[in-house]
């Protein structure tokens, strides 16, 4: 049985606003006698990773971090996290629009439609599946915003209609998201001294991988 999701829980968002992180793609790089580099990854997706510590202000902000460690159990459960830099169907300074990304191509027997991110640049992409949407999520079928016949899992990021869109039918979606995470550390050499200097050890995060 994998270890519970504390799904109701969110890392404190005016932490994680000052808490510096973001993906990281290993590499498995080799430098040939030539020169030139044989590079590899084992990944076909990246992980996240954030350092609470630096949105740590005061006592009572630790004290929410500390509270949140408890209920997790330390590293064991996961939990919901706000990423400031990457956290919207658009760019985080944007409003998103019902237009925003992809969803899938209707072709009138699939109901069920998976949330997912691309990122594009110089003709290169990465999806990234979504998995824990927050919020309003907008829809919509060839460019029109739908106002129901759809249900959004918040748990899975799955959107499912209530009938299957008609073949070639371009589905969108646009709307907000969380990063799933755990403790990636032990908070067992913090103390409220330290923390109100700014004083404090690293708070480490890391993504789930779901």
């Amino acid at each position: 049985m994998p270890p519970p999701f504390l799904d109701a829980a969110i890392f404190p968002v005016h932490v994680s606003a000052g808490s510096p992180g973001g993906p990281d793609w290993p590499a498995e790089i080799v430098q040939l006698a030539s020169g030139r580099e044989e590079r590899n990854s084992a990944w076909a997706s990246p992980l996240r990773s954030y350092d609470a510590k630096y949105g740590v202000r005061t006592p009572a902000e630790l004290y929410e971090v500390l509270s949140l460690y408890h209920a997790a159990m330390g590293r064991l459960s996961g939990f919901r996290f706000l990423d400031w830099t990457d956290y919207r169907s658009a760019a985080p300074h944007l409003t998103p629009t019902a237009t925003d990304q992809q969803l899938g191509l209707g072709d009138g027997a699939e109901t069920s439609f998976q949330l997912s991110k691309r990122y594009s640049f110089a003709g290169a992409h990465h999806d990234r599946r979504i998995t824990r949407p927050f919020g309003t999520i907008l829809v919509a079928v060839d460019g029109a915003p739908q106002a129901g016949g759809f249900t959004i899992d918040h748990t899975t990021g799955v959107i499912t209609f209530d009938e299957a869109p008609a073949s070639d039918a371009v589905l969108t979606w646009g709307g907000q998201f969380h990063v799933p995470v755990r403790f990636d550390c032990r908070l067992d050499q913090i103390s409220l001294r330290t923390a109100a200097i700014g004083d404090i050890p690293s708070i480490f995060l890391k993504e789930l991988r779901e």
